[in-house]
């Protein structure tokens, strides 16, 4: 297990940016350090069970539109510009690190040396500056920790410049409002101003490495959980947030490698990240119980409430934000696995929270059903989370991921399928979403029932029982599953009326196939054959 250290800060590297010549340094400090600072500058309470909790101010989750990647010679022609991969032009970023490093300049900062990836082979060192101590207990709990004997001779490969208070000026700075984040794969660099929350830095690395390892090192990134069973067998979990990545990953019977980002190269499947970052709505002992259990000193939680009178967290209140987190270090979880490093995996699952209770609970797919879905990276969120939205609203997202994703869709989904034929992997798509109707009238799955199905495929349950083709999607779903009951898995079966679950059915198959148009180009035929009939 690695081991946290109070050392020397780099001051030489330091003062060479014109940081730290006249405010305290605060490097590698502990968990209880970081806790105790922020309280003491009235930046956060403390829980019952003893986690620090935050507000992270306007922004309480991430904010694509203001995501910028620097355009030079090294990006230019590998970066897929697009709404997403937005450019900026390399004399924007040099004038906004000056202006950043100037407001930070006189003021104390947290200084943290820190590691991404855990196979050691594709290991880069992050060094991050913070403006505060929370955010710097961020970077304790989610990047990897390193050793006393591994900050010795530290050099880092890319540093993060994070400070919340400092607003950038649109009218000069090329950006489109006053908070940014601004990677240069040229400089090593990632600058993050005018947002405190902290999954920009989380996700800043999580993009990089998106760029660097399928290019330079033959690895296939993944926005995904994985956990490893008593015999070995790998798991990974693909699935957009809300989808239950993080929930149906933290098995008890399972050893967890990681919840959100992974590489899978020709041997192994690694985390990227040493903690977790749990969406935290709706919480319950009962349900999550490793995720609850992970809140105690060190944990860091992000926006929520009490209840009045009380350190007790309400974890049903939605007033600030449905985007309530929970970061903590994975030997938070009783069964990680150190290193988080598992074999190359038997199952994969596709995880879709289906707002409108159309797709099945559980269903098997082909290798080229599987492309199509994993390029679809489809859900639905439920009416109420936006303004204006009163139904259920279809979500794509390339690869379960889109936003993170630096290169063009196609590349990582040709590395995934060919992952999946090499090494016959099982592929599942799996909804947790409604059933019995849309989110209004139908019911949320139990998470039992999930549970028990996803538990059934890694057994092998699921390897001789009968299946059905679902009439407009194609997916093989099974008649039987251990402790489900029968009419739970076909979702028409769920339905009042039939007639009207097939007109829905068609309608979403349209969603998908509207969607699938900007891919058709760059896939085979037999992919496109995929696509839902109707």
């Amino acid at each position: 297990m690695s081991v946290q250290v109070l050392t020397k800060a780099p001051m030489g590297a330091l003062h060479e940016m014109g940081l730290g010549k006249h405010k305290p340094v605060h490097f590698q400090l502990t968990p209880a350090e970081l806790t105790e600072q922020t309280l003491a500058r009235g930046e956060g309470t403390l829980s019952e069970k003893g986690a620090l909790v935050i507000s992270t101010g306007k922004f309480t989750g991430r904010s694509p539109k203001d995501k910028f990647t620097v355009k030079d010679e090294i990006t230019a022609d590998t970066v897929d510009w697009n709404k997403v991969n937005i450019p900026i032009e390399e004399k924007f970023f040099f004038q906004l690190k000056e202006k950043l490093i100037s407001y930070l300049s006189d003021k104390e900062i947290w200084v943290r040396d820190c590691f991404a990836c855990a196979d050691i082979r594709y290991r880069l060192h992050l060094r991050v500056i913070n403006e505060d101590p929370s955010s710097n207990l961020f970077c304790y709990n989610m990047f990897i920790r390193p050793t006393e004997q591994d900050l010795e001779n530290f050099h880092p490969h890319w540093q993060i410049i994070q400070a919340p208070g400092f607003k950038a000026d649109p009218t000069v700075d090329g950006t489109v409002s006053d908070n940014f984040v601004i990677v240069s794969f040229k400089h090593k660099t990632i600058l993050i101003g005018g947002t405190g929350y902290t999954g920009e830095m989380k996700k800043g690395i999580f993009g990089m490495l998106n760029y660097v390892l399928p290019q330079k090192a033959n690895v296939l990134s993944m926005h995904c959980s994985a956990n490893m069973g008593k015999d070995g067998d790998t798991a990974i979990f693909f699935g957009l947030s809300g989808t239950g990545k993080t929930t149906l990953s933290s098995d008890p019977n399972r050893k967890l490698i990681g919840d959100d980002e992974h590489g899978w190269n020709d041997e192994t499947v690694f985390n990227f990240e040493g903690g977790c970052y749990a969406k935290a709505i709706d919480l319950s002992e009962e349900k999550e119980p490793q995720i609850f259990a992970a809140i105690r000193p060190g944990a860091l939680i992000e926006n929520t409430r009490y209840f009045p009178g009380t350190n007790k967290i309400d974890f049903s209140d939605k007033t600030i934000t449905e985007n309530t987190r929970i970061s903590y270090p994975l030997s938070f979880i009783s069964n990680h696995l150190e290193p988080s490093i598992g074999k190359t995996p038997k199952n994969i699952f596709f995880l879709t929270a289906d707002a409108y209770g159309i797709l099945p609970p559980i269903s098997k797919l082909t290798p080229e059903q599987a492309m199509y879905q994993f390029i679809s990276g489809y859900t639905a969120k439920v009416a109420g989370t936006e303004a204006g939205v009163t139904e259920p609203k279809s979500t794509f997202s390339a690869c379960f991921g889109a936003p993170f994703l630096p290169l063009h869709p196609g590349k990582y989904a040709a590395m995934l399928g060919k992952k999946i034929r090499e090494h016959k992997v099982n592929v599942w798509m799996v909804n947790t979403g409604w059933s019995g109707g849309p989110y209004g009238i139908g019911k949320r799955m139990k998470l039992d029932y999930t549970r028990a199905m996803i538990t059934a495929a890694l057994e092998g349950k699921l390897d001789h029982v009968d299946y059905v083709a679902h009439p407009v999607f194609g997916m093989k779903m099974p008649v039987s599953c251990p402790h489900v009951p029968e009419n739970v898995l076909n979702p028409r079966n769920t339905w009042e009326n039939g007639e009207e679950y097939d007109a829905k059915a068609k309608k979403l198959a349209l969603e998908f196939i509207e969607n699938f148009k900007k891919f058709e180009a760059g896939v085979d035929a037999e992919i496109r054959a995929a696509a839902p009939k109707i």
